[in-house]
């Protein structure tokens, strides 16, 4: 019998005596977390301190809307609305749309391939740490003098002679401490991707969204090196007297532009390829039937990703550039809409005769869907030079942007979180109050953006505090009302999340038979993820692995019986 003296600290054994005063306290919960090198972890860290910068980022935006609802109004004077209008497009872009499909991807990316964690858990832990760090940065600016050059901090209005407060300068600390945080875990992302699938799992077997989630991380490195380098001659002119882009002294200010956008055209596809691939996984699961066109969609995606490198001059037709470069950059922007529609076409076929179920995650993607060819549509018009010197700097503009990046990318997230959600928790969230959700998104979404297309085609300015009537109240209190709608539909889905982790029905490890390796293991997963790593025969494991199943269980039930033992024998 062994013997207890947990005072003594000591547990005995006959002729085994094992000291527990040497074995280390457990740290409190959330240390563990703070300093976790789990990947699935650190995922769920990326998706709530993104949703966290999300809703922030949601209420500068209504405040913004407040202000416009009616004209002339003095809810907001200008400053406190270009602060809030810089603040809004930073949070959106930088701490909200790209790192929260670096959250998806921590968390799904190792599972998805089949392995056990990232290559470099360390650094992934410090690249979740570097974006803490650049919102903190930011978001401390309330508290002194906020960035009020807008989120594209246009040259000269980012010199020392037009904003000499300090918030610039946290919005360019900020934004490098993103920039580092991101490149880091996009060198992750493509070094656990080329190096760690699973056995048998080749390039063309890999999952869409893994496809979309390689690309995306090359073109960080590309893009946000742009970026970076912009950022740091920012700081030059601004602290020790440079003169990259101070027209005053020689600089340039379409340097900055050409810099700028030169990462921030591929970013509208960093932020809309990880969302393509959500789609991906998420159709053929509720039509119940492959994905259309697999070699297709991840050659596109390449494609995509390979023009996009070429366009961004098009958000520069309004400036003084020859008239061939002007024909050369708009040519470019119709050609990134070939693949994007070989895209779209290919989730048609998809969908087309199948067996569909009208879920939750498939309502998101096809919202997606509808709503991105109508962003797509606004973008080819504003291709056409001649057009979009009439458009550039009016309520269009904002119309388009926000079509392709709520209605594109936004409702790709939704889906995603209600189509992984039982992976991650080991629970269903609610259909019915998912379908709500998506509903009141859909209106208030259509009703905030589109009549703000045609308020830019009556002249109404983007960038602005104030305006006058002249038939624009219309549109911007449809808008106005339209964003609290979207708003409380964004609030149903918060509500569902944390309803479903307390209370959702448990999920089991493959709810819906779905496709890909994430689904072979527990929901949610184990530190380690897999049990046994299995083998790759085909772009749908899943499937494979249970016909291996089935089959295996049909030859045990054709099996004939062991004669029972005969008395005596």
């Amino acid at each position: 019998m062994a013997t207890q003296d947990y005072a003594a600290g000591t547990l005995t054994v006959p002729e085994v005596e094992v000291s527990l005063r040497g074995l280390p306290e457990r740290r409190p919960r959330w240390i563990e977390w703070a300093m976790t090198t789990d990947h699935k972890r650190i995922g769920i860290l990326y998706l709530f301190t993104t949703a966290f910068f999300f809703m922030l980022g949601g209420v500068e935006a209504l405040l913004m809307r407040i202000q416009l609802g009616a004209p002339d109004n003095t809810f907001l004077d200008p400053e406190t609305y270009n602060q809030l209008f810089t603040m809004h497009g930073t949070t959106m872009i930088f701490l909200f749309v790209v790192p929260i499909f670096a959250g998806f991807g921590n968390y799904l990316l190792p599972l998805m391939i089949g392995a056990r964690d990232v290559a470099f858990p360390r650094l992934n832990m410090l690249s979740w740490w570097l974006l803490v760090f650049g919102g903190v940065v930011l978001y401390s600016s309330l508290f002194f003098s906020p960035p009020n050059v807008g989120w594209t901090a246009y040259a000269p209005l980012n010199e020392q002679s037009f904003s000499s407060t300090g918030g610039v300068d946290a919005w360019i600390v900020s934004l490098h401490l993103v920039g580092i945080s991101t490149i880091i875990g996009a060198i992750n992302f493509i070094v656990t991707i080329h190096n760690m699938r699973a056995p048998g799992m080749s390039l063309s077997r890999m999952p869409l969204f893994v496809w979309t989630l390689l690309i995306y991380a090359y073109m960080i490195i590309i893009a946000i090196s742009s970026l970076a380098a912009s950022l740091a001659m920012l700081l030059v002119d601004r602290n020790f007297n440079g003169t990259f882009f101070d027209p005053t002294a020689g600089g340039a200010p379409l340097l900055w532009q050409h810099l700028f956008w030169f990462f921030g055209h591929p970013e509208v596809y960093i932020m809309v390829l990880p969302a393509f691939g959500i789609l991906n996984e998420v159709i053929p699961v509720f039509a119940r039937k492959p994905i259309f066109g697999y070699r297709a969609l991840a050659t596109a995606t390449a494609a995509i990703a390979l023009i996009s490198m070429f366009v961004w001059a098009h958000h520069m037709f309004a400036t003084p550039l020859a008239t061939g470069v002007l024909i050369f950059f708009s040519f470019a922007s119709f050609f990134v809409a070939v693949p994007t529609g070989i895209k779209i076409f290919n989730w048609l076929a998809t969908l087309w005769r199948g067996n569909i179920e009208y879920r939750v995650p498939l309502l998101f993607a096809v919202g997606f869907i509808a709503q991105f060819v109508v962003g797509g549509v606004t973008g080819v018009i504003l291709a056409v030079f001649p057009v979009d010197w009439q458009l550039t700097d009016t309520y269009f503009v904002v119309g388009h942007m926000h079509y392709v990046l709520f209605g594109g990318s936004a409702f790709a997230i939704m889906a995603g979180i209600y189509y992984w959600f039982p992976k991650m928790t080991g629970r269903l969230m609610s259909e019915t109050w998912g379908k709500v959700s998506f509903w009141l998104m859909v209106i208030g979404f259509n009703l905030t953006f589109l009549p703000q297309h045609s308020a830019g085609l009556s002249g109404m300015p983007r960038r602005v505090a104030e305006y006058h009537g002249s038939g624009l109240e219309g549109y911007n209190l449809a808008s106005t009302i339209g964003s609290f709608i979207l708003a409380i539909g964004v609030l149903v889905t918060v509500a569902n999340v944390f309803w479903a982790i307390q209370n959702g029905r448990r999920a089991g490890p493959d709810p819906g038979r779905r496709n890909t390796l994430e689904w072979f293991t527990t929901s949610a997963p184990p530190e380690h993820n897999f049990d046994v790593i299995p083998v790759v025969r085909s772009a749908e494991p899943m499937k494979d692995i249970r016909r291996l199943v089935h089959e295996r269980e049909e030859r045990l039930s054709a099996a004939p019986e062991p004669e029972a033992a005969q008395p005596g024998g």
